[in-house]
């Protein structure tokens, strides 16, 4: 039954039932005593530290990290030597982490718009009126048969979180879509028709002898890098052999500088290179006939038309490398084929990725030393794995619902589209046509400062949570995070302050009658029954006599796994499918290549100044969104570095960069970092930048619907601007600050958007 007031009041107003309902979201009084005041008094430094593991979300990839806590303080984030993805490594992005916790720039409690949609007027309201907004809304939709007009957004989550948001998107009717600017929809198709395998395999860099990729910088920013980056420390040093790297990709990537030789290539066409290599190999005396006979349908003169001769002068790479790559890959003893990134952002990215991967049948490595190695299913099976993100035409397809008047209510947590998404969807023009938009987040980002209702979550060094990876090590594990600190905002009471996201919907539920059939009354409750089930397999990295000292045992080591759990190696081979040349959407003269960035990752990261302050490793750039340019290119048309370029669309979008001029920039290409440009995201992101993701081109993957972020054509003007490019060994902008009174402002240089620096 649904609660009344007087029970809902009850529930949250400070009461017992209160003290149930968010325990999860902080560690309870007994584990751990002192808490996080804004202003610590100087009578309660002991100078002790603590350290206590847990797992990072910086990134998509999960980390493994442990945290020293001083005080009650959050200090200092180290890898967590134990976790089986990065094995002691972390990233600079969990290495911020602190800075995400103590941002001066985070939401202390729930807020409601008092201003007109998206004039950042806001104002303080409790939790119980919070929660009674948001369950009002959706009540009334219920009441009117109309659940599916409300859509809950979030980001890609997985195991008990993910179990939460499907239960309740189940029990309230809601709509959910997962949105990835740089999605990994076509990676995981592309695995799945190959293979058959719906989690992405572990790539064992490790042990291979020679690794050949196309378009994925799995050194920076691709799937895992961290992991993959370890991996390759030994696959160079780790063995009586040094491994051999070639990279295919027409960026110059920090894989690609790491390559022993890397193959710029006319974008989009990693495919048909792959089909070419796939055609060498087919054709020599040395190939295996059953494995050629399976790709090819029994038919293998149809690769003819891929020979070396025939593609070369399309594809941009001579016979006489295709050739060398061909042998080399056929003649290694474990060989190693892996794509992504730009080489799936194409019209014809599953084709390309489907080809690229196929490889790997040729060289039988599947489930062997230095090849591919299948993920297990989840230990848990009402628990579920990683998932990839709804594709890009279902989000389009929501801005013109929303345009449409038929979405009634937009629930957003972890993701921001309003940033993310194209200009051509118009889903900034969408969002003003939705009555009511909630957000979870802890920040201001673009979507949530356009939002009527803000419920902030914790920070996930505040949270209870559990990660079962997209790409996993090869066997079964279960990570576990656990808070290090007390919530920052804590000494603001219960009844303002952040809660934790999965508990804020628990408490909807319950006001709004649902039973979720989910057990415990917390999240922590939930994730407490689950590891049960891992003590009852009696197996495991984690052994104790009882229960209690296993639930310490996981939190203690960062989860759970089992090296001996791994996935079946079975695998049929299924014909090999020709690739399309890629279609280009724009009629400029140089082929947009956006790329991530390891610091910013798809701009979720802008807020941070740390990581805005971390140097790209190639140009060594920071702060600012700069263009990467052929150098001979830019001296035919008098570009020098910092001048600024106006990059135009065809559709009419166009924004400012500045110049990077690059010897190892292919002549067609352009190449722009993605994470810049922000509306809003606090002082330290919004309005620094440009947003490449606003003017791509309406080009998607045929196949998959998957955005070809990668396949647009523009072209570049002079704007007669001039700015040093800030860089890691000289000017940085001076970044916004707590001001306080008696500072005088000195305008001191100008901003691309016409914002100064002040001191």
């Amino acid at each position: 039954m649904p609660l009344n007031r007087r029970e809902f009041i009850t529930l949250m107003g400070g009461s017992a039932g209160a003290a149930v309902l968010f325990q999860a979201c902080g560690l309870p009084e007994k584990e751990l005593l002192i808490d996080s005041p804004i202003e610590m008094p100087e009578d309660m430094v002991t100078g002790i530290d603590n350290w206590y593991a847990t797992v990072s979300h910086q990134w998509p990839a999960s980390e493994g990290i442990v945290v020293r806590v001083m005080e009650g303080r959050a200090k200092k984030v180290e890898g967590n030597i134990d976790y089986p993805l990065n094995q002691g490594r972390h990233s600079v992005r969990s290495e911020a982490a602190v800075q995400g916790l103590y941002h001066p720039d985070r939401i202390s409690a729930p807020m409601v718009r008092t201003g007109p949609r998206g004039s950042g007027e806001f104002s303080e309201i409790s939790w119980e009126d919070a929660i009674g907004r948001l369950t009002h809304q959706l009540g009334e939709l219920e009441s009117s048969g109309q659940q599916d007009r409300a859509v809950f957004v979030t980001d890609p989550v997985n195991a008990h979180l993910g179990l939460v948001l499907d239960k309740f998107a189940q029990a309230t009717g809601v709509r959910r879509l997962v949105y990835e600017p740089i999605e990994h929809t076509v990676l995981a198709r592309a695995i799945k028709d190959v293979f058959g395998q719906e989690l992405i395999p572990d790539f064992d860099i490790e042990n291979s002898d020679y690794v050949l990729s196309f378009g994925a910088d799995f050194l920076n920013t691709w799937v895992s890098p961290v992991r993959y980056s370890k991996s390759y420390g030994e696959f160079r040093q780790g063995h009586e052999h040094r491994g051999k790297l070639v990279h295919v990709d027409s960026r110059f990537s920090m894989t690609a500088a790491n390559a022993d030789k890397w193959i710029p290539i006319t974008p989009g066409m990693e495919g048909i290179f792959a089909l070419s290599i796939a055609q060498v190999i087919a054709t020599s005396p040395d190939a295996n006939r059953d494995i050629v006979n399976s790709l090819t349908g029994g038919d293998p003169n149809w690769l003819d038309t891929y020979e070396p001769e025939a593609v070369s002068a399309r594809i941009g790479v001579s016979s006489e490398d295709i050739r060398l790559v061909a042998k080399e890959f056929q003649s290694s003893q474990r060989p190693l084929a892996i794509g992504g990134g730009s080489a799936s952002a194409h019209t014809n990215g599953l084709s390309n990725l489907k080809a690229i991967y196929s490889l790997n049948h040729f060289a039988s490595n599947i489930g062997k030393e230095g090849g591919i190695k299948f993920n297990p299913n989840s230990p848990l099976e009402d628990v579920p794995n990683y998932g990839s993100g709804n594709s890009f035409v279902d989000f389009h397809r929501l801005s013109e619902d929303m345009i449409a008047g038929e979405v009634s209510l937009l629930m957003i947590r972890g993701a921001d589209p309003y940033y993310g998404m194209p200009d051509f969807t118009r889903f900034k023009e969408a969002v003003l046509n939705v009555p009511f938009i909630f957000s979870f987040s802890g920040l201001m980002d673009d979507t949530t400062s356009m939002s009527d209702l803000i419920l902030p979550e914790h920070h996930f060094l505040e949270d209870w949570g559990t990660d079962i990876p997209f790409a996993g090590p090869g066997y079964q594990m279960v990570g576990f995070q656990q808070p290090v600190v007390r919530p920052f905002f804590g000494n603001r009471g219960r009844n303002l302050g952040t809660k934790g996201f999965s508990d804020i919907l628990l408490t909807s539920a319950q006001v709004l009658g649902k039973d979720l059939g989910l057990p415990g009354g917390t999240f922590r409750e939930m994730m407490r029954d689950s590891a049960r089930k891992l003590y009852a397999l009696n197996r495991g990295s984690v052994s104790a006599p009882t229960f209690e000292l296993f639930w310490n045992g996981l939190l203690q080591r960062g989860g759970w796994w089992d090296t001996n759990a791994q996935g079946d190696e079975s695998v049929v081979i299924k014909r090999l499918d020709g690739v399309p040349f890629p279609q280009y959407k724009g009629a400029g003269q140089f082929s947009l290549q956006p790329f991530t960035l390891a610091s910013l990752s798809d701009g979720r990261n802008a807020h941070l100044p740390w990581l805005q302050a971390m140097p790209d490793p190639v140009s060594s750039a920071t702060w600012q969104t700069w263009v990467e340019i052929n150098h001979k290119v830019a001296e035919e048309r008098g570009i020098k570095e910092g001048d600024v370029l106006m990059i135009k669309a065809s559709n009419g979008g166009s924004i400012k960069a500045l110049a990077m001029p690059n010897p190892a920039t292919h002549p067609d290409v352009l190449s722009v970092p993605i994470g810049q440009g922000h509306r809003d995201g606090g002082r330290y992101a919004s309005g620094r930048g440009s947003n490449i993701l606003s003017i791509l081109e309406s080009a998607t993957d045929d196949d998959t619907g998957a955005l070809a972020w990668a396949a647009s054509r523009v072209e570049i003007e002079l704007t007669g601007e001039w700015v040093r490019v800030p860089k890691f060994e000289n000017t940085v902008p001076e970044f916004p600050r707590d001001e306080h009174d008696h500072i005088i402002e000195v305008t001191t240089g100008e901003h691309l958007d016409g914002t100064t620096n002040r001191k």
